[in-house]
């Protein structure tokens, strides 16, 4: 009797065929979810192992630039050192400049005066026409020759017309002794003028010289500063390039976290539906509905759910993070 009941109840057959494909569903559910957080966690431990390699790249780059910036300050220190010393050649040479401005018009001036008193020394009295440099500057003959003539004068008798002679003569050699004395003095002024000359010559020559010296050690400096910052902005560069990778690896961690915890919300809700399906009796899963209006309502229920999940996914492609309604539509079964 028992059989008979049971095989004359049209819903119980179907019950049990839809507990054992929803248990096989289950079941194909929980292998995917498995194989899906399989990937995930792989593809995870991929991404973490890629932000410490760029958190030690970046270290290691922070080092180096730390390492630039301190040969950077000690290279200007030595360009501010090298350029107060140009400074203070600058302030030797514009003082120094100035004196040797000054002696070389100086010695321009008294060259013309020394061949102004030559000229007219070498030109004598009554036609005698140019005389040698030598019986010119010969002052020692000149002056034992007055002597001579004043002795004369003052020791012999002479005649009237002998003495006028003497006289004239001993003002001739006077005026020429005189000159001679004058150009021998201005010489000595010249060649006193032409050794402070050479002296501050030789003294400007020095300086132009450390000029030059001091100027190529400034460009060396300012070369190799060039180089230096270049290479700072090199490794700045760098550095800006692995925190942009370090910070998309960890937004992929944020969406394979996101990923994770809607497969783990997935495999809860499956645990909770199984556990559903063995608390309550096939009979009490029956629904009283007419079959035609059943399946309009499940077409139109599908339709709807395939819509929103559609929209879902391309936020979770897109990058946006998602709701858990969201997450439910995308991970959880297209119906129960």
């Amino acid at each position: 009797m028992v059989q008979e009941q049971n095989s004359g109840n049209p819903a119980t057959a179907p019950s049990a065929a839809a507990s054992g494909s929803t248990t096989k569903k289950d079941n194909r559910s929980e292998n995917s979810i498995d194989s899906n957080q399989k990937t995930l966690l792989d593809f995870k431990k991929s991404l973490i192992e890629e932000q410490k390699l760029g958190e030690t790249q970046i270290e290691k780059i922070n080092e180096s630039i730390e390492e630039t910036k301190k040969i950077i300050d000690e290279e200007r220190v030595k360009l501010e050192a090298e350029r107060l010393k140009l400074k203070q050649i600058n302030e030797v040479k514009d003082a120094d400049y100035a004196k040797f401005t000054e002696l070389k018009s100086n010695l321009i001036e008294e060259r013309k005066r020394m061949r102004t008193l030559d000229t007219k020394a070498s030109s004598g009295g009554g036609g005698g026409g140019p005389r040698s440099r030598r019986d010119r500057y010969n002052l020692s003959n000149l002056t034992k020759a007055l002597e001579q003539i004043e002795r004369d004068i003052q020791t012999k008798k002479l005649s009237k017309d002998e003495e006028r002679r003497l006289v004239l003569k001993s003002k001739e050699i006077a005026t020429r002794l005189h000159a001679l004395k004058v150009i021998h003095k201005k010489e000595d002024t010249y060649k006193s003028l032409a050794t402070k000359f050479d002296d501050i010559k030789g003294k400007m020559n020095e300086i132009f010289d450390q000029k030059a010296d001091v100027g190529k050690g400034i460009g060396k400096i300012k070369a190799s500063l060039d180089e230096l910052l270049n290479r700072r902005e090199e490794l700045y560069e760098e550095r800006r390039g692995v925190i942009h990778r370090v910070r998309e690896a960890g937004a992929k961690i944020e969406m394979v976290d996101t990923q994770l915890n809607a497969i783990e919300f997935k495999r809860n809700r499956l645990q909770h539906s199984s556990e559903r399906q063995r608390r309550y009796s096939p009979e009490r899963k029956i629904r009283h509905e007419i079959p035609q209006d059943k399946m309009r309502k499940n077409r139109e229920n599908q339709e709807l759910w395939n819509s929103l999940k559609e929209v879902a996914m391309k936020k979770m492609s897109s990058g946006e993070k998602l709701t858990f309604d969201e997450m439910k539509l995308i991970y959880a079964e297209e119906s129960d």
